[in-house]
């Protein structure tokens, strides 16, 4: 494993893991755009507003390994556990931030590389509280490269953006048909408990999945900005507080049978959601709306837990427990 610090480069073909080209969104959408602006307190780019994760992991003998670990403050990850009995040789890595929150000029970027045959599950330590944004905004990037026959888990906590929030999260996918991909979002409408709903001022995410040729196989943008058109119509949170959603995309299994798994285990909760296959059959999503947390939490695990039985035999461990 190498371990790098602030001051080193050569990234991914040798590109400096700091140079803007590397954490800076090549596109952001005009309602989040529109705020930028110079900071009166640390600019973007400066020390401490970079954040930069790069993680590698392979295979190696029966079990996967972290071969490759790059982090700059405030981003930083606890050591690989393996926590589930089910799958022990499935490590388990906790994404951590020493800055609290997302802070108005703060430019993250999060790559996670699983090589052929492993297999890994990435989260987050907490909630991704989004902190009022007077001037400019937040970004963050997130790469998922996946190798042949590769297993890879991102279910991040849940994102809490608070009143007069700017944030644009870019997550990009890159999959081979032989390989898996569980991606999980769960966003909140506000601070729920302070009666706080849709008072950010822009909340924009873009999931995008691409085969190994470059080839787009599916997008799902979600852009919410309330001052300017309702974000609570049907199409959108409707009058809940939690929206979530899992993206499926695997080959393992035909994409029916994992559409109707999901669809089976969300009917089982009582909730407003809903699962359907994902384009060219290369999986499925599943879409839970609730009014609180914790009646989403649940029903989150319960449709995780019958992908993961389905795929690969064992059940999903609590993650509220490791």
């Amino acid at each position: 494993m190498y371990l790098a610090g602030v001051g080193a480069a050569g990234g991914a073909g040798g590109t400096d893991r700091l140079s803007p080209e590397r954490y800076l969104p090549r596109w952001v959408p005009e309602p989040v755009r529109r705020h930028a602006r110079a900071v009166d307190m640390l600019p973007a780019g400066s020390p401490g507003k970079v954040g930069v994760l790069d993680l590698e992991f392979e295979l190696v003998g029966d079990r996967t390994e972290l071969t490759g670990h790059y982090q700059k403050a405030p981003l930083h990850i606890t050591r690989p556990l393996r926590p589930d009995p089910g799958a022990p040789d499935l490590p388990y890595v906790m994404l951590m931030s020493s800055g609290g929150g997302v802070l108005q000029g703060d430019r993250y970027r999060v790559d996670v590389s699983c090589g052929a045959g492993a297999s890994v599950h990435v989260t987050t330590q907490g909630a991704t509280r989004l902190y009022r944004m007077e001037q400019d905004y937040a970004t963050q990037l997130v790469r998922l490269a996946v190798g042949p026959g590769g297993y890879l888990e991102y279910l991040p906590d849940t994102t809490i953006p608070f009143g007069g929030a700017r944030f644009y999260q870019h997550i990009a996918v890159n999959a081979p048909p032989d390989s898996t991909v569980l991606l999980g979002e769960t966003l909140l409408a506000g601070r729920l408990a302070r009666g706080e709903r849709h008072a950010y001022t822009a909340y924009c995410s873009d999931v995008e999945v691409h085969d190994t040729a470059g080839r787009l196989l599916f997008a799902d943008p979600l852009h919410l900005v309330p001052g300017e058109r309702a974000v609570t119509g049907p199409a959108v949170m409707d009058d809940f507080g939690v929206l979530a959603s899992l993206y499926v995309v695997t080959g393992r299994r035909p994409a029916q049978a994992v559409a109707d798994t999901m669809h089976e285990a969300l009917a089982r909760t009582g909730l407003r959601a809903g699962a359907s296959v994902l384009p060219g059959d290369r999986g499925a999503w599943a879409r839970v709306l609730g009014e609180r947390s914790p009646e989403v939490e649940n029903a989150f695990m319960h449709v995780w837990d019958a992908v993961r039985r389905l795929l690969l035999g064992v059940p999903a461990p609590d993650r509220r427990r490791w």
